[in-house]
């Protein structure tokens, strides 16, 4: 039985180990032995991994203990244990993006991202389960809360790592809630940047994904990211990440979008609960809130995402059908039936429909732009429900149409191409249940600020047990 509680759940942090280092009370290399303890306790259950370098991590780990004994570490996460999602190509670690066609993979290369975070010093541990090529059709990674309910998807062994403490950060992606929805069922703060505004490499290949960070603080969030940003920027033709190189001091915001999207509709009555009473306490604070009925841009911003989820999905499903096509002709013995569905549906798209899709998507940005001066972010909650059961295919069962949870409340700021964080405010049931601030583009840093402060301020709302 899950005993999840934010009020008294902690989990592991870097940001303020780092005075001990240059203390020398305690170092990079026991920091990181104690994260390899606890995967050896934890990965049976959890199972977020599909690969660990940790002679590797053990070397770079030491390369950082000395640095500090020298008084000469290269950035504020120098020594940090940090994950990155099976889609990222690793030099030192296979990439076999959760499908058995990439089975043995190995290019030898560092993704854009992961070469920076090198660079800063920070040890590269291993790579974490994604569903298969960054879809639906999930690896074994269970929730850390409850093992018989979903992580979510598809950055879900990144998510599971940093809520079982096995590392204090890990990096996933998204297309459509692949950050946000592990992260709210897993607990954890995460960060989905503006779109482009951390470089993905070679994972440039459609127009929807970014890369983020998951941790369970809000100061190795913004340390990972922007500290990648600095070295590798953003995506090519994008301003990348951009604020400052210290966490952004916590902001009070003044009011604040209620966004209900269509999500709203297949609420639980315990998480509708908690979410309003969450609004509630913040209006105490003095935080003006508007919703669909208090102003008519907002009414039509509500309108314009109503349908994100099936834009974002023909969108990247148009996007990635040729290299897909390619992939079952040659092997398609090794990739799942849910791959093969979603490649029969963009196979029957034609370029006006990919064309009506992102009008509609450039529609919705017009949109959102249009309400930018009316509030300091919109506010909703980060997936409906806390993470739903799934306990496996079923031999003879017709496939879960989402295994790894609803996006329903994530695609809209993909689609917007919107910052994102979300926290860990709520519980429902015993489990996690995030909270999601959204801001314009490139408001990144202000997104943070207005989590920060509310992670300091407001009381952990919590639902059942």
């Amino acid at each position: 039985m899950s005993t999840y509680d934010p009020r008294t759940f902690k989990a592991l942090t870097f940001h303020d180990a780092v005075p001990a280092f240059r203390e020398g009370s305690d170092t990079p290399r026991a920091y990181l032995e104690r994260c390899l303890e606890t995967i050896a306790e934890r990965e049976p259950t959890v199972k977020a991994y599909v690969a660990l370098n940790e002679d590797g991590a053990r070397a770079a780990a030491d390369a950082a203990t000395q640095r500090y004994q020298d008084g000469r570490a290269l950035s504020p996460i120098d020594g940090l244990p940090i994950s990155i999602k099976d889609l990222l190509e690793t030099k030192d670690m296979p990439t076999q993006m959760g499908c058995e066609a990439y089975a043995g993979n190995f290019p030898k290369n560092d993704n854009a991202a992961v070469r920076a975070l090198r660079e800063a010093g920070a040890v590269v541990l291993g790579k974490t389960v994604t569903a298969e090529l960054g879809g639906t059709h999930p690896g074994l990674t269970t929730n850390p809360f409850d093992a018989t309910r979903t992580p979510g998807g598809s950055s879900s062994g990144s998510a599971a790592a940093v809520a079982s403490s096995m590392v204090p950060a890990a990096i996933g992606t998204q297309v459509g809630g692949s950050i946000i929805r592990p992260a709210a069922y897993c607990g954890n703060v995460a960060l989905k940047p503006t779109q482009g505004g951390i470089n993905r490499g070679e994972r440039q290949a459609t127009s929807m994904s970014t890369h983020g960070v998951h941790a369970n603080c809000i100061e190795d969030m913004w340390l990972a990211a922007i500290e990648i940003a600095r070295r590798a920027g953003g995506d090519r033709g994008c301003l990348g990440l951009f604020g400052p190189d210290t966490p952004p001091l916590a902001a009070k915001p003044n009011r604040l979008i209620v966004l209900e999207t269509a999500g709203w509709a297949i609420l639980d009555d315990a998480s509708k609960s908690a979410f309003e009473a969450l609004l509630e306490n913040l209006q105490q604070a003095g935080v003006t809130l508007l919703r669909r009925k208090d102003n008519a841009l907002v009414e039509k911003l509500e309108q314009a995402i109503v349908e994100a989820p099936a834009i974002c999905n023909a969108i990247t499903r148009w996007e990635n059908h040729w290299a897909q096509r390619n992939l079952v002709d040659q092997k398609g013995e090794f990739v799942s039936d849910r791959l093969k569905a979603g490649l029969a549906q963009a196979e029957a798209m034609s370029p006006d429909d990919y064309r009506a899709a992102l009008l509609a998507r450039e529609a919705a940005q017009r949109c959102h732009d249009a309400v930018g001066l009316l509030a300091d972010a919109a506010i909703t909650l980060s997936c409906p429900g806390p993470a739903p059961l799934w306990p496996g295919d079923i031999q003879g069962q017709p496939l879960a149409a989402r295994p790894t949870g609803d996006a329903i409340f994530n695609t809209p700021s993909s689609m917007l191409f919107a910052p994102c964080v979300t926290m860990p405010l709520l519980a429902v049931g015993g489990m996690p249940l995030g909270v999601q601030v959204t801001g314009q583009q490139h408001q990144d840093a202000q997104m943070t600020a207005i989590a920060r402060w509310m992670l300091d301020t407001m009381e952990p709302i919590i639902m059942g047990s």
